[in-house]
């Protein structure tokens, strides 16, 4: 993979004020970018982590548009602690949520701008931790 993309989204209280981060690292000289992302109020906890998922793959796209190539060319290992986004993300459940789909819609959209090697992969919370902080 060109790069690995580790994502994660809570909110304080469900819904409530909503936060999230990102991990950008370019596997090919161990370059990192974190970037922390508050979503405002009354946002649910699923709504921030599809929320930070989308800024990561947004922030990965532009920059690799920024430097005239095309996100086409270059695979992404996308990692995060959410079960649910990561299954509907892969198509083992559909997404039920009305508020939820539009948002899935997006990600999977810019999910699907990367090379056809990308890959989408749940992880244990502990590895959120280590990596985000949160």
């Amino acid at each position: 993979m060109d790069y690995t993309l580790i994502f994660d989204g809570g909110s304080l209280g469900n819904p409530g004020p909503g936060y999230g981060s990102f991990r950008l690292i370019r596997n090919a000289d161990g370059r990192k970018r974190t970037r922390r992302l508050d979503f405002g109020p009354q946002v649910t906890n699923n709504q921030a982590e599809y929320r930070a998922l989308i800024a990561g793959l947004a922030h990965l796209v532009a920059m690799i548009e920024r430097a005239g190539q095309s996100p086409g060319d270059y695979s992404v290992a996308v990692q995060g602690d959410s079960r649910l986004v990561v299954k509907q993300m892969t198509g083992q459940w559909k997404v039920r949520d009305a508020d939820l789909q539009p948002l899935h819609a997006q990600a999977l959209a810019l999910f699907r701008r990367f090379h056809p090697d990308s890959t989408i992969t749940w992880h244990e919370r502990a590895a959120s931790v280590q990596v985000l902080g949160h």
